[in-house]
């Protein structure tokens, strides 16, 4: 049987690469990561802005489990159980604004100056699905109008406990499945061949020209002389 994910599992494992020797496997075992995601996370690839959040302090770990697998990396860490029961209430496909805590919603501005930064392809009735928010608060964070706007710090919303992974990543998909595919303007640059082939037409027709004199006739200074003024031309055409 599965076991359950800690609460926000990316800042957990920023906490857990910062301050234990555990290793990416037990790490993204325990935080229901891909091992490639906490190496990313610990490259700095990914996870960028969320603070770590320490599992010791949320009760979701103890120090003697964390003790232990830096001995043995062989050892899975498991999750303890929880002293509170959180509720997590399905919203049932209602349509409007999501509920917000009130210890939450000081952090709403930073939820959306990051949404804003790093999605920019949400609409305004998705941020306002995510955040639980207003769309005039939007509009004031998107134009640096918001009586806060020099304090503010984009923070990841799943990190802050507006919302959870699953909806932001359903608003995103979504959102750029509508967005329009780019318009094909069919401007490209011609091929060398057909740039080059009006100089090498005259300069053929030229030679051609000087061989159906007699050659009596020939001028062979007047040819040169021809010859380099249509190269000269070309090249003048061709810049």
């Amino acid at each position: 049987m599965a076991t359950a994910a800690p609460l926000m599992p990316k800042a957990t494992a920023v906490w857990l690469l910062d301050n234990t020797a555990l290793s990416f496997d037990q790490i993204a075992e325990f935080c229901k990561l891909h091992p490639l995601e906490v190496k990313a996370i610990a490259d700095g690839d990914a996870a960028q802005g969320i603070k770590g959040m320490d599992p010791i302090v949320t009760g979701q770990l103890t120090r003697e489990q964390i003790t232990e697998g830096e001995a043995d990396p062989a050892k899975s860490l498991t999750l303890s159980a929880a002293k509170v029961t959180i509720p997590n209430p399905e919203r049932g496909g209602k349509k409007g604004p999501r509920y917000t805590p009130v210890s939450r919603r000081q952090d709403r501005p930073n939820a959306i100056l990051w949404l804003v930064r790093n999605h920019p392809e949400l609409k305004d009735s998705q941020i306002m699905r995510l955040v639980g928010t207003t769309k005039s608060t939007i509009s004031a964070i998107r134009e640096r109008t918001h009586w806060n706007a020099a304090q503010l710090a984009p923070m990841d919303p799943v990190t802050l406990g507006l919302c959870s992974q699953i909806d932001l990543d359903f608003e995103v998909n979504r959102a750029n499945k509508e967005k329009p595919a780019p318009a094909d303007t069919g401007a490209t640059l011609l091929p060398a061949s057909e740039t080059t082939a009006k100089k090498e037409a005259e300069v053929a027709a030229a030679a051609a020209e000087a061989q159906s004199k007699p050659e009596g006739d020939l001028d062979v200074s007047a040819v040169f002389a021809k010859l380099k003024q249509l190269g000269g031309k070309g090249e003048k055409g061709e810049e």
